[in-house]
This record gives structure tokens, C-alpha cells and sequence, in this order.
């Protein structure tokens, strides 16, 4: 693996950090700037919330977490060769059990935050008179919903970069044991 190669890795793996903290800082706003119930404004048995700065937090985060999520998986799945003698290489590289663990508890994660921010976040877009979020009726996103769904984000960010940096790990052990075997056979 070289060192273009490393530092194409890093760049990526770095990207995929930010993003998923990003997403992080948007649901910890999102939290704070979520309609209140002082909000609320009542015409008899109708009820209706402005639209809250957190829908668009909430927005934020989801496209930080959905563009992390598949670049940083795919940094597991996709390996680059360049000659054909890297092609070979990378044939013979088998995924681990515990990168396939990784990326399915990292799935599970996301999928999970993205059922939370996507519900709490349309919970909190405009619900006028007599429409409301549903049956006609307002709702509010309940504390902690939002600081529970960033919690399952640095977790799922932290399955993805787990696996990614061990199947990183995994092409760098092998192409260094090519290269240790292609220099005996030299030598011999």
C-alpha cells in the first residue's frame, strides 16, 4: 500500500470523522432549538406549532449522517488496485468476522438515528390549525430524543471507522507479506 494510497485513506477517513460529528452537533442543536410547549397555541380543540429551527438541524444531520455513513462503508467494501499484480492482492483478501460484525452493528445504528432525527425532525416542521403532525393533532418531540439518536450516531461512527481502519489493516498486512515474499523469492 502506498503512500498515496495512505494518505487518500486518511483524507477519507477524516472526512467521514467530520461529517458524523457534524451530524453529532446538528442533533445536540436540534435539541435545544425543538418546539416547546409554550409554543402550542390552542383555538379550541385545534392546535397549531410554528416550524421550530430544529426541523432544519434535523435535516442537516441527516445528510451528514447518510453521506458519512456511505462513504465510511465503503471505504470497507472498496479496495483500489492499481496494477495487476495489486489486482491479485486483493483478491486474496478476505473480509474478517469482526469487520462484517462492525459494519452491521454500524447499520443498525444508523438506521436507527435516522428513524429518530427523521420523525422528531418532522415532528417539529410547521403543523397549522386542524392538520398538526397527526390526526389533526399536534405532538412534540420529547426530550432526550434528539441526544439519543446523536449518541447512536457516534456509535454507528465509530463501527464504521473501526471496520474501515481493519480492513485498511487487513490490505496493508497483506501487501507488506507480497512484498516480503516477492524479496525472497529474489533473493533465492
Amino acid at each position: 500500500m502506498g503512500k498515496i494510497h495512505i494518505f487518500t485513506y486518511s483524507l477519507i477517513l477524516c472526512i467521514v470523522l467530520s461529517l458524523a460529528l457534524l451530524a453529532f452537533v446538528f442533533c445536540i442543536l436540534a435539541e435545544f432549538k425543538k418546539s416547546k410547549a409554550k409554543d402550542v397555541k390552542l383555538d379550541g380543540r385545534l392546535c397549531q406549532l410554528p416550524e421550530s429551527e430544529a426541523f432544519w438541524f434535523g435535516i442537516a444531520a441527516l445528510i451528514c449522517i447518510s453521506t458519512a455513513q456511505i462513504i465510511g462503508n465503503s471505504m470497507s467494501f472498496v479496495v483500489y488496485c492499481q496494477d495487476a499484480k495489486e489486482r491479485r492482492l486483493c483478491s486474496q483478501i478476505k473480509r474478517p468476522t469482526i469487520t462484517s460484525i462492525l459494519l452491521l452493528i454500524s447499520w443498525i445504528n444508523f438506521g436507527t438515528s435516522v428513524l429518530l432525527i427523521s420523525t422528531a425532525t418532522s415532528m417539529n416542521r410547521r403543523q397549522p390549525y386542524g392538520k398538526g403532525w397527526l390526526d389533526g393533532e399536534c405532538y412534540l418531540v420529547k426530550d432526550g430524543v434528539f441526544v439519543g439518536a446523536a449518541i447512536l450516531v457516534l456509535v454507528s461512527l465509530g463501527c464504521t471507522l473501526a471496520s474501515a481502519v481493519a480492513t485498511l489493516r487487513k490490505q496493508y498486512l497483506a501487501s507488506a507479506n507480497e512484498k516480503v515474499h516477492s524479496q525472497v523469492r529474489l533473493d533465492n
